[in-house]
């Protein structure tokens, strides 16, 4: 769909040298509002995701390029979560003076990731502000029997992971020492992989339940053992790390962006490794919730211990 032609005014120049920067990647634009098809028989699937500034990121630590894919990775990360296939993004900027020189970088980033992903970039919103803030908002679709919901776990499945743990977190530590992180630490903070194949894979071998680890994995596991009504067990013993981590360190690491995913125990973890070039592993079980409500418990070294903490924008 072609882009309708904008009035005149300096907010609207900096939108044409984006849409000229996205080139064909971009598309409809210029209208109140985006017109999206959905495919016959599917379900829309939507999710906005904001990255700020100060609080997810500081400016010293990333390109403008990867804070721009950053951004839209992890929106995108959640369509991933749902099983669903994307279909575009809208992109919302909070540029203050100081990013302006770097606006089209910014896009650069998020043009990486559509290209990615096969998505288009089809609206969006400019203002100024004091922080820079890029809110992206994700479109995909699924068939009702594909979709993967937080609700879905069944008592005896198993408890799976996408990827390897721990390399956000410990880049973000070196980081916030002024210090230089692991190659493969910064690589996994700075270019996330949304898992969108590998989700949709997980749904169609009997997968029903998933969540994406933006808080930490025992964290993000409560939302799935809270949302289904179950208490999920998982031994840190089994995790898949990244060099030079702990198994605590690994579960508390925010912003993996891989899936936590509950299934049969027949999912071939081999076949899935060979498919997609990162391992799938089995950390847990899905039992019947006690008394007491869902609940996670936390094995290490064959000892139940407090559950390590995740990130929480608004813990006191």
């Amino acid at each position: 769909m072609a882009h309708i032609t904008l009035g005149p005014g300096s907010e609207f120049d900096l939108v044409r040298a984006l849409l000229a920067r996205w080139g064909t990647l971009a598309e409809g634009t210029g209208d109140d509002a985006a017109i999206v098809d959905v495919p016959a028989g599917e379900k829309l699937v939507v999710s906005t995701d904001s990255s700020v500034e100060f609080v997810h990121f500081k400016r010293e630590w990333l390109t403008a390029q990867e804070i721009g894919y950053r951004a839209a990775a992890s929106a995108v990360s959640d369509l991933a979560a749902m099983g669903a296939t994307p279909l575009g993004m809208t992109v919302a900027m909070t540029l203050p003076d100081a990013w302006r020189p770097q606006a089209l970088e910014l896009a650069d980033g998020m043009a990486e990731l559509a290209r990615a992903t096969g998505m288009r970039i089809i609206g969006g919103d400019l203002t100024s502000g004091a922080t820079l803030t890029i809110t992206v908002t994700v479109l995909g679709a699924a068939r009702s029997e594909q979709l993967l919901r937080r609700d879905g776990a069944v008592a005896g499945q198993v408890v799976f992971v996408t990827g390897r743990f721990g390399g956000p977190g410990a880049a973000v530590r070196a980081l916030s020492r002024d210090e230089t992180p692991a190659a493969e630490h910064r690589q996994r903070f700075a270019h996330p992989v949304p898992r969108i194949r590998e989700a949709i894979w997980l749904a169609a071998e009997g997968a029903t339940a998933a969540v994406d680890c933006s808080d930490g994995l025992v964290a993000d596991a409560a939302h799935l053992a809270a949302a289904s009504d179950r208490r999920l067990v998982l031994d840190l013993d089994q995790l898949t790390l990244v060099d030079g981590v702990t198994e605590v360190e690994g579960a508390s690491s925010g912003e993996e962006y891989e899936l936590v995913v509950t299934g049969p125990a027949s999912l071939d973890t081999d076949r899935f490794a060979r498919e997609f070039g990162v391992p799938l592993t089995a950390v847990g079980r899905v039992e019947i919730a006690p008394a007491t409500g869902p609940d996670v418990i936390v094995l290490y070294d064959g000892r139940v211990i407090t559950p390590p903490t995740g990130h929480d924008h608004f813990r006191t």
